[in-house]
């Protein structure tokens, strides 16, 4: 299996560290955020990387380009941001019309992978798609997701001030050949895409630490609980 993972972002919200330093290279108890993600999907038996690159692309190229992870590893270098679906659809090819993964690597996530990659491979027949999920005590601020008995997602709802609980959209998903064979021109994978598989999104739910990189409140957060080897 093959991974996609979103890494362009301008980190704003975590200024004045992202000054210097790209989001996805920013560091957990010493390690890169983007080399935990490397290592976790490599260790999951993943098999190749394309990592998008623009803020800052040519200092996350050097940090790969040194890594052990390296001949692992392919870069896509955005001069404008296409999106979370329109990179996908930009890099259709690399999944091999196989199934394969999408996610953002500003997230700390200490779910075991392999055990999501064999929902996924277990899903129910209709479903095309397979997302991560957490508990989020800032519902307002994630996608919340409303699931049937059987863990389909049914609807989201995406950064609502109402309440829907607190079962969040992790942004990270397993996908179907089939879901990246139907892509046409979408921009946004979680506006766009996710709302035409309500009722064929299989939801699996981490009980293990899962935190959103994106403010020096949760990022002080997470050098005080990662588990980081």
């Amino acid at each position: 299996m093959r991974a996609l993972l979103l890494a362009a972002g301008l980190g704003t919200r975590l200024r004045p560290l992202t000054d210097t330093t790209p989001k996805c290279l920013v560091p957990i108890k010493g390690k890169p955020l983007l080399d935990i993600w490397c290592e976790a999907l490599l260790a999951a038996g993943v098999t190749k990387l394309l990592i998008n690159l623009h803020y800052k692309s040519e200092q996350v190229q050097q940090h790969l380009e040194s890594s052990k992870f390296s001949e692992f590893v392919e870069t896509i270098y955005e001069p404008s941001l296409l999106g979370t679906a329109g990179t996908l659809l930009a890099n259709r090819k690399f999944f091999e019309n196989q199934d394969g993964i999408l996610l953002h690597a500003d997230n700390y996530c200490e779910t075991n992978i392999s055990e999501l990659i064999s929902a996924h491979e277990s899903r129910p027949s209709n479903c095309d798609l397979t997302m991560l999920a957490f508990r989020t005590s800032t519902p307002e601020t994630c996608g919340i997701l409303e699931v049937s008995k059987n863990q389909v997602l049914q609807k989201m709802y995406e950064k609502s001030s109402d309440d829907h609980g607190n079962l969040a959209n992790a942004a990270f998903y397993i996908l179907s050949k089939k879901l990246i064979s139907e892509l046409k021109d979408e921009t946004d994978f979680s506006n766009e895409v996710i709302p035409k598989y309500f009722g064929k999104t299989l939801v699996v739910e981490t009980s293990e630490t899962f935190i959103d990189i994106g403010t020096p409140e949760s990022y002080a957060h997470a050098q005080k609980v990662a588990k980081i080897l």
